[in-house]
């Protein structure tokens, strides 16, 4: 699978785009202010065309640039943070202008806005474009809607494609959003965040997912969840609120 990361956006938001090597057609995780130029760039270069954008969660560093990326494509969010996408600034407005200065615009609520298949919260979870298989599980706590995306597929080499972790192997991926991070995870503190939800989310991480399942987080470099299982106090501390 083609799997591309940039991360020179605000806050250092990092945008993904994965497709799969034969049908060409792109997702787009995450296109956080200043995002866009960079998208356009790799699509063409690449052959790709867009088939679907995908946000982690509402806030305004991960879903800025939606609608100038999107165009006329669906713009997949979780259910329970649709609301935000009337405006996400709405919530952090002490930062409006620095999206705008970043991204070159003010907010735009994308065209053709959904919410998550429910396919994709079902079973093994289904094709959210052509080629690229997903499985959303809902991981609130840093947003009401946070969720994270398992899929599997061997990356193809590309200067612009995601570095792998030290130590990782297999082909289990997951897209961690702001939920966890290398080290770290998302802030609780923000208006819809509750830290109790989060360590029941993080928790249910350690449980149903592998520990050699490679994570690409909304901010930083990847991991592996068995990495931070041994070495994040907030993942060790979780784990230990179970017992």
């Amino acid at each position: 699978m083609i799997f591309l990361r940039y991360s020179q956006t605000l806050i250092e938001a990092n945008c993904y785009i994965i497709a799969d090597s034969e049908a060409k057609q792109a997702l787009v995780v995450d296109p956080g202010a200043g995002s866009a130029h960079w998208v356009e760039t790799a699509l063409a270069s690449h052959g790709l065309e867009i088939n679907a954008v995908l946000c982690t969660h509402g806030h305004s560093d991960h879903v800025w640039d939606s609608a100038v990326v999107a165009g006329g494509a669906p713009v997949f969010v979780p259910g329970p943070d649709l609301y935000r996408m009337e405006d996400p600034s709405m919530y952090t407005a002490a930062f409006r202008q620095a999206f705008v200065d970043a991204s070159g615009h003010d907010w735009e609520k994308p065209a053709d806005t959904r919410e998550l298949p429910a396919a994709l919260l079902e079973g093994g979870g289904a094709q959210i474009v052509p080629g690229i298989a997903m499985r959303a599980l809902p991981a609130p706590g840093h947003t009401e809607g946070s969720t994270v995306f398992l899929l599997s597929g061997s990356i193809d080499d590309d200067v612009e494609a995601v570095s792998l972790p030290e130590g990782s192997f297999g082909t289990s991926l997951m897209l961690s959003g702001d939920v966890l991070f290398r080290d770290g995870v998302g802030r609780t503190d923000l208006p819809g965040g509750d830290p109790v939800a989060a360590t029941e989310s993080l928790r249910t991480l350690t449980q149903v997912i592998a520990p050699a399942t490679v994570f690409f987080p909304g901010h930083g470099a990847p991991s592996t969840l068995g990495r931070e299982m041994r070495h994040s106090f907030y993942l060790r501390q979780a784990m230990e609120q179970g017992r």
